[in-house]
């Protein structure tokens, strides 16, 4: 919150960036009203000499759409949710004990992991959540193919079969998840469930992408490679350069980190900051940016505009997005 108060007061206010209107929204479900103030803060970074993009916050105005209000006659079906993780899961977590406070419309029916003995696994295994193996095992049987894991989180059947986490056979009832969260899951999704669940799965990733992203950015390494690049970013009436890291949330697709961003958090990058320092401050913002956004996702608050950005309306108001 401190960081973006530090940038908000860098940038142009909404009425010196006027832009021209834009292509209508659509959205799922509900599509925009007329003329929307969305004002948006778009941040940059200067990775060495390669690339810079400034600090924009601009108002657009919008065409006018039919919407859909969701009142009482119309209530919001609560969203079940699949987490996938590799390690300790802190933001599975979060999201758990969210939904179990009645802070987020939706519950966490299982985990998917690619290690059994994961931290994350533990947890879900001590609070009633289902675990289940992927990818599966080389050389062995345990663990669910790219097409068994479809059938097991969307399918309507009574019953799907699978491995879980004791490496055993057993019938269980499908979970027909709604939508999928990664949280620190370490492999590559395949393409069977991306076309499955069609902006549908989520990923947080701990830097402002498209900066320090990619395939083998994950972890420390992440913070690591912010600290020693020296990332900065620029905005306009502004002599001077703040440094800056911070968690971003994306929609999925067939490669790593480069699905449509949908929220980032700036985190001031300290002059003297360990990799370590600056992981635990990220990962701070990461646990709060999370919940939300799975919040606005359970209550449908995703908009999509015809250019295929994605948007979140607010719940006060839903003539205002971010």
């Amino acid at each position: 919150m401190e960081a973006q108060q530090i940038l908000s007061r860098f940038c142009p206010k909404p009425s010196s960036l006027l832009l021209p209107s834009h292509k209508k929204l659509h959205t799922l479900p509900c599509v925009g009203p007329k003329n929307l103030g969305i004002q948006r803060l778009g941040c940059s970074y200067t990775e060495g000499k390669k690339k810079r993009v400034f600090c924009v916050r601009r108002t657009i105005e919008e065409e006018e759409v039919k919407e859909v209000k969701v009142g009482a006659t119309m209530p919001v079906r609560r969203k079940k949710l699949a987490v996938f993780v590799s390690g300790g899961g802190s933001n599975f977590k979060s999201i758990h004990e969210a939904s179990l406070k009645g802070s987020l419309h939706g519950d966490v029916l299982v985990l998917v992991t690619n290690k059994h003995d994961c931290g994350g696994a533990e947890y879900a295994r001590n609070n009633g959540i289902s675990v289940v193996l992927f990818p599966k095992v080389k050389d062995g049987s345990d663990g669910l193919s790219p097409s068994e894991l479809v059938d097991t989180l969307r399918s309507q059947a009574s019953f799907a079969s699978f491995v879980d986490i004791t490496y055993h056979m057993k019938k269980l009832e499908s979970f027909q998840v709604d939508f999928i969260l990664l949280a620190g899951f370490l492999k590559l999704i395949p393409v069977e469930l991306i076309r499955a669940y069609e902006k549908s799965i989520l990923n947080i990733h701990p830097s402002l992408l498209p900066a320090f992203g990619g395939k083998g950015y994950y972890g420390l390494k992440v913070h690591k490679a912010v600290i020693a690049s020296g990332v900065r970013c620029l905005c306009f009436i502004f002599s001077g350069l703040v440094r800056y890291s911070g968690p971003t949330i994306h929609f999925v697709d067939e490669h790593y980190d480069t699905g449509r961003i949908l929220a980032q958090r700036a985190v001031p990058v300290l002059a003297n900051d360990t990799a370590e320092e600056l992981a635990s401050r990220v990962l701070k913002e990461e646990h709060r940016l999370y919940v939300e956004v799975v919040k606005a996702l359970c209550e449908e608050r995703i908009v999509w505009r015809e250019d295929g950005v994605p948007l979140i309306r607010s719940k006060d108001n839903p003539n205002e997005f971010c």
